[in-house]
C-alpha cells in the first residue's frame, strides 16, 4: 500500500491513523493567534516563537471502545507573559504531549471522554491540525505565571496602623451593643 500524502490543514485522522502516519512542522506564531493574545509580546523586540510539533497517528485500544483512531500531540515553543508577583514579562517555555483518540459522534465521544483518562473527541471528515496544536499549547499555560525570583526586589507594601484598642475591650462589643438595641425595639 502507497502511503499517502496528509494536509495538516484538513487532516483526515481515521487514514492517518490507519496508515500510522507522521507529520512534524513550524507553525509561525503568527498562525496561533488565539496562544498570541494570551501572550505578550517579546520583551526584547524579537519576533515571536515558531511552534515545534510531531504528530503521530494509530489505531489503538479505547476502553469500552475497541479499536479507535489516535493522534500523539507533542508541541513546544516559547511565550512570554506577565509574572503576578513582579508584573514583569518573562519567558516561559511551553510544552504539550497528549493523545487523543477519535470516535464517531459527539454523544459517544462525551460519554466515553467522561469515564476515560485519555481525551476523547468526536471523529470528523477533516481536522486542522494547525488548531488542534494551538488548542493544547494554551491548556499548557501556567494558571498563575511567576518567577522562581523576581529579577527586581519586590516593594513592600504599606502598612497602616491599627488603632490602638484597650486591652480590655472587645472589638465585637459595638456589634453586641447594635443587637441589644434592635431587640429592644417594639414591633
Amino acid at each position: 500500500m502507497a502511503s499517502r500524502a496528509f494536509d495538516p490543514r484538513r487532516l483526515d485522522v481515521a487514514s492517518f491513523a490507519a496508515q500510522q502516519g507522521e507529520l512534524a512542522g513550524d507553525t509561525p506564531a503568527t498562525a496561533l493567534p488565539r496562544l498570541s493574545a494570551a501572550t505578550l509580546a517579546p520583551a526584547d523586540d524579537s519576533s515571536r516563537a515558531d511552534a515545534h510539533w510531531r504528530v503521530t497517528g494509530q489505531r489503538l485500544p479505547l476502553a469500552g471502545a475497541g479499536l479507535q483512531p489516535s493522534l500523539l500531540i507533542d508541541a513546544t515553543t516559547e511565550v512570554t507573559l506577565e509574572c503576578q508577583r513582579c508584573l514583569q514579562p518573562m519567558r516561559i517555555a511551553l510544552a504539550a504531549e497528549r493523545r487523543i483518540f477519535f470516535v464517531e459522534g459527539e454523544d459517544a465521544a462525551a460519554a466515553l471522554d467522561a469515564e476515560s483518562d485519555d481525551d476523547v473527541l468526536a471523529l470528523t471528515p477533516t481536522l486542522d491540525l494547525r488548531s488542534l496544536v494551538e488548542d493544547e499549547l494554551l491548556l499548557a499555560l501556567p494558571l498563575v505565571p511567576r518567577h522562581e525570583v523576581c529579577p527586581q526586589p519586590l516593594p513592600r507594601p504599606l502598612v497602616e496602623e491599627e488603632p490602638e484598642t484597650s486591652a480590655g475591650e472587645n472589638p465585637f462589643a459595638a456589634l453586641a451593643s447594635l443587637k441589644l438595641k434592635q431587640g429592644s425595639r417594639p414591633n
